[in-house]
């Protein structure tokens, strides 16, 4: 019966959640009806979203959350770091730094991290446990028409969506742009249709990848110019104060919004986002990456096959081999 009313629970936040959807994605895309090809990315196909890394005043709350109600397992802990992820991949790490003050939705940071669920069995079983163990972290619902998505926020305030994708081939693409809406998805029906009544603990395969992140910016001219032209993601998609960034033809492996952050000035060091990885496909790769960070006038370390460098908020970004 407990299990009955806290599965029960995520409906009454739904109506609530079609309204931050609307307010996330305000305007379609783009009006495709036909089947375009997306816009071509410098980087390759292949590159993926890697580790987020969250800075936090108290691991032990983010540690159940992630690991009783999410399901990640712990890879490795310290007093200090907690590595989290599914079948030896690490999906978060999170840093203890209780020094830092709390991070503001007015300043540039995460917006959230978004897990991507091979199927919707997969997605439905975690979307159970989540009702049955933190209800209360559920703060939204949307049909994307790329992706079915739910979306969370962590005990730190942190956003978290988890999503799975519909079909590629049912996508729709025009100049270059795809579509993504925000119809309504009712979180019980879809559990009860793919899932049912009876729980079930995800396969090795069904294991959840770093689908993409999205961030809070300053202004979309200066993300555009750094996400798409210096680091080389094409731009798939646009709406209202928002920019959505892939490589070889995803639908987003990156967003960027100003919703709250409109003119935010570099970020204070705070708690929140510590950083974001993109993973690339080759050393050649990373180094015509560096080529145009260098020829974009940007500052950035290098240490063996990582290169770090801020976005013009002071969001930290890890590009890896």
């Amino acid at each position: 019966m407990a299990t009955r009313t806290l599965y029960i629970s995520l409906a009454s936040v739904l109506a609530l959640a079609l309204i931050i959807a609307g307010v996330w994605w305000g305007v379609r895309s783009s009006s495709a009806t036909g089947n375009d090809k997306p816009a071509a990315a410098t980087l390759l196909d292949g590159t993926q979203m890697g580790v987020v890394e969250l800075l936090t005043a108290d691991l032990a709350p983010m540690r159940s959350y992630y690991v009783d109600a999410v399901g990640l397992e712990v890879l490795q802990e310290s007093a200090d770091r907690l590595s989290l992820g599914r079948e030896g991949t690490e999906l978060l790490s999170i840093v203890h730094a209780p020094e830092r003050a709390a991070d503001s939705p007015a300043n540039a940071g995460l917006y959230h991290s978004a897990l991507l669920y091979p199927n919707e069995t997969s997605l439905a079983s975690v979307l159970m446990n989540i009702a049955t163990t933190a209800p209360q972290s559920y703060s939204g619902s949307a049909d994307h028409s790329v992706s079915l998505a739910f979306y969370f926020q962590d005990p730190d305030g942190n956003g978290l969506e988890l999503y799975a994708d519909t079909p590629e081939d049912s996508w729709e693409w025009k100049n270059g742009l795809v579509t993504m809406g925000a119809a309504p998805l009712d979180p019980n029906a879809f559990i009860q249709k793919h899932l049912g009544s009876a729980a079930a603990t995800p396969a090795s395969n069904d294991s959840p990848s770093m689908g993409h992140v999205h961030l809070r910016v300053g202004d979309l001219d200066q993300a555009r110019s750094f996400y798409a032209d210096t680091l080389g993601f094409a731009v798939t998609a646009e709406s209202e104060g928002a920019l959505f960034y892939a490589a070889g033809g995803y639908h987003h492996h990156l967003a960027t919004n100003t919703w709250g952050s409109a003119n935010a000035a570099e970020r204070p060091e705070s708690l929140g986002l510590g950083s974001l990885t993109i993973q690339l496909t080759s050393e050649a790769e990373l180094v015509a990456a560096t080529a145009r960070l260098s020829d974009a006038g940007l500052e950035f370390t290098q240490d063996g096959g990582m290169v770090t460098v801020n976005d013009p908020w002071g969001n930290t970004v890890r590009l890896l081999t």
